[in-house]
């Protein structure tokens, strides 16, 4: 039997986002309909007592609250009783001190909410999705900076994938995660050192073993992360093909970030980097997989980025509106696609 439910959205220190969150938590919550028992229907915005919530019906078993424990906006819950709210305990996938995500503060950094919102769309859209909660998923981000992705990633028990071009951003990752590690008295092992490629130095690779507790440690369920410091667009010899669930990455805006064209001159238009990406991307998925990717729209029509994955032999998976402002020169959407 349906109930009616409210989800109290959880603040956004950015507040241009925090304006947008009700809207992109709709869109979001309709994507976990893959993996709840029943859709939630009558989705809507409600005030109640003056606080906008997420409010909705369904029939919602304990496996799909846990589900919807882990949506990127969830603060609380609340089953609605007449004019009364009764709690509904959560139960979100946290491996590890939230401290792993908050801590780092960069320029550049990706807005946290908005990280795992395209990393539960992407794990939403692929074959994956029934493992969302038991974990062993491998997740990749090409143009990782300084780990955001892959340190969510790691709270919900996956292993991670990044690619990063700026070593100082590679160094910074390393510093940070053993640092962190250190800190919380983790057991791990953190190694960074040159991958030759017929015979010279073409990049360098950074892989950290980890493990939540002692007794995982001692159980032999560590978690891995492997950092390529090298140009997303060549990898050839670097990543094995098929070594990812799903892909998630945060496009060069046009503002900063970019990568190298084939002159040598550093390109910070996303379709250029897709164009010369996506055909190598593409093989690093495993069948099923899923890339979720985030952009500018002011510097490439969304048309233009579906017409690339497309062509690569990926499927684009239809979903509510999430185009929303950054700033007067960002406007951000996302594209999730399917292999």
């Amino acid at each position: 039997m349906s109930a009616r439910y409210a989800m109290l959205l959880a603040p956004s220190v950015n507040r241009v986002y925090a304006d947008q969150a009700p809207r992109l938590a709709a869109a979001e919550l309709k994507a976990f309909a893959s993996v709840l028992s029943t859709s939630p229907d009558e989705v809507a915005t409600t005030e109640i007592g003056g606080v906008p919530y997420l409010t909705f019906t369904a029939a919602l078993t304990d496996a799909d609250v846990a589900h919807l424990s882990n949506m990127s906006a969830a603060f609380a819950l609340f089953e609605r009783q007449d004019e009364l709210l009764r709690p509904v305990m959560l139960t979100p996938l946290a491996r590890y001190d939230s401290d792993l995500i908050t801590i780092p503060k960069y320029a550049g950094k990706t807005n946290e909410q908005f990280t795992k919102l395209v990393l539960n769309l992407t794990v939403l859209a692929s074959a994956s999705a029934p493992r969302m909660l038991s974990g062993g998923l491998t997740v990749l981000d090409p143009v990782c900076g300084r780990g955001t992705t892959l340190n969510q990633a790691l709270m919900y028990g996956y292993d991670g994938i990044g690619v990063e071009m700026d070593g100082k951003d590679v160094d910074a990752y390393k510093g940070f995660l053993q640092t962190w590690l250190k800190r919380k008295r983790l057991k791990h092992t953190a190694d960074l050192h040159p991958v030759r490629r017929q015979g010279r130095k073409s990049a360098r690779r950074l892989e950290v073993t980890m493990a939540a507790s002692k007794d995982d440690h001692k159980a032999g369920a560590t978690q891995q992360v492997t950092v390529v410091h090298a140009d997303t667009t060549q990898l050839d010899g670097l990543l094995r093909p098929r070594c990812a669930d799903v892909l998630v990455g945060d496009l060069p805006y046009g503002v900063m970030h970019g990568s190298y064209d084939d002159e040598g001159g550093l390109s910070r238009r996303p379709l250029d980097l897709l164009e010369r990406a996506v055909p190598l991307w593409a093989t690093l998925l495993r069948p099923g997989g899923a890339i979720g990717l985030s952009w500018n729209l002011k510097v490439a029509r969304r048309e233009l980025a579906e017409d690339i994955l497309i062509a690569n032999g990926l499927t684009p998976v239809e979903h509510d509106d999430l185009s929303h402002r950054v700033d007067q020169s960002i406007e951000r959407d996302v594209l999730i696609a399917r292999k």
